[in-house]
This record gives structure tokens, sequence and C-alpha cells, in this order.
């Protein structure tokens, strides 16, 4: 057998192989047909909500103060801020705060005007003008305080160094995580059961969860200050110091879980 004729042959058996592939694919395209159609099967579902929370009192509380200083210069005016900022920070620092806890939310300087009427005389009185009388410098310090015992004196030990402006008491969980675990945990329970007494009522049993969404959020009810107006500087003086009560927070979650059931 000449080289041709085996090139001949190997063709040939490789063309055979071709049609049975070919004559395969096709009868499994016309199996395939008698599908079409057809409803796809659909999995015996339901979806149930659950809801659940957690009520936790606020261990860290947050608050700020500022200091707001006016001079001819702006050095006079930086330095009598400063002043007054770093007696505040002495003071809420030996009370105990961090200095990890401390932060500087806001600093400026700006020109400070004054309007000045012009002299009135018997022709009428002249426009007045705006005059640059100064500088203001601002600095807002913000404040938090983890041992909520002591909030009160530190009040009291902000105003004791002449600090007026005091804002925003706010009361919040420090391991706000937790307590959303323990939420979410609860309605998932919540969940759960409901399905359970579905499915006993439909005489039916769970398989398995299809699907899973969950949301939460936060509120505070109870005794909370949300603002404070700062404690004047006489109550440094009294025998009773400040009472800031703190309250409670309460998290709420809910859940929504598809359960197969058969």
């Amino acid at each position: 057998m000449n080289e041709q004729q085996k090139l001949l042959k190997v063709g040939s058996w490789v063309g055979l192989a071709l049609i049975i592939f070919l004559a395969l694919i096709s009868v499994k395209q016309i199996m395939s047909l008698q599908y079409i159609g057809r409803d796809v099967p659909q999995l015996n579902s339901i979806s149930v909500n659950g809801k659940g929370e957690a009520v936790s009192i606020p261990d860290i509380a947050t608050f700020s103060f500022g200091v707001i200083e006016t001079a001819k210069t702006v050095k006079e005016a930086t330095t009598k801020s400063a002043e007054k900022i770093s007696a505040a920070l002495v003071a809420v620092k030996a009370m105990g705060v961090l200095k990890d806890d401390l932060k500087t939310m806001s600093y400026s300087i700006n020109p400070h005007y004054e309007y000045i009427q012009g002299v009135c005389t018997n022709y009428g009185c002249p426009a007045g003008k705006s005059v640059l009388t100064g500088y203001d410098v601002s600095q807002t310090i913000q404040v938090k305080v983890r041992d909520l015992a002591k909030a009160g004196d530190i009040f009291d030990s902000i105003a004791a160094v002449g600090v007026q402006e005091v804002n925003g008491l706010t009361f919040s969980i420090d391991n706000i995580e937790s307590v959303k675990a323990m939420a979410r945990a609860d309605a998932i329970a919540d969940a759960k059961s409901k399905a359970e007494k579905i499915a006993k009522d439909l005489g039916v049993r769970i398989v398995r969860i299809t699907g899973f969404y969950d949301s939460s959020d936060e509120q505070s009810y109870g005794n909370v200050r949300s603002d404070m107006m700062a404690a004047s500087p006489m109550s440094a003086k009294a025998t009773t110091v400040t009472e800031i009560p703190k309250g409670e927070q309460k998290v709420t979650a809910s859940v929504s879980i598809i359960y197969e059931m058969r």
C-alpha cells in the first residue's frame, strides 16, 4: 500500500467518525424539542419577615466646646484663644479624658468688621461704612467621655475655666455592632418561628433557606439628652455637680427570609 492509499484510508475513517458525531448531535437536538413549551419546575417557597430588637445602656458620651476670641491683631486673638482652649483641655484631661478622645473639629481666623455710621449734620446723615476693627479666632474641640459618671463633672470643669459654649451632648454605644448582632439574631428567630408555624398549618416541612435580606436601624429613647446648655461658671462652685441622665438606646432589626418547603 503506497502513501496515497494510506492517506485515503485515514480520510475515510475521519469522515465516518464525523458523520457519526453529527448524527448523535442531531438526535440529541430532536429529543430536546419535546421539552419546549413546558413549564419550568417551580420551588415551593414562602417569604417570612422577622423583627427583633436589643436594648442597651449607652456607654460613651460625645460633646463639643468652642472658644471665640476677638482682638486687634491675629496674634493677640490667637494667643487668647489658645490660652482658653489649653486651660479647658487640661481640665478635661484631669478628669480622665484620654488624648485620643479629643479632636479639633474646626479652627478659623476671620476679620472682624464693625459698621460705623457717619456723623449727622443739618444737611443729613452720610452713609456709614464697615471698618476693620480686629480679628476673630474660633476653635471647636470634640470630647468623647467614656466614664459617664464624670460627664457632669467635666461640664463643670470646662465652665470653671471660662468656656461658655458647650454643645451637642449625645450618648451612644461604643460597640454598636454587638448590639446590632443581638437584634438581628432576635429577628431571625422571629422569622423562623413564623415559618415553622406556617409549615405546620400547611402540613409541609421546611427544607432549607433560599434567600435572606436584613436591614437595621437604631434609635434612642428614654431620658436621653441630645442637647445640653453649658453650665455656668458658678456651677463649678456648687455643692452638687451637674446631673446628666443617659437613658437607653434601642437597636431594631428587620429581616426577610425565603424558605423552601416540601
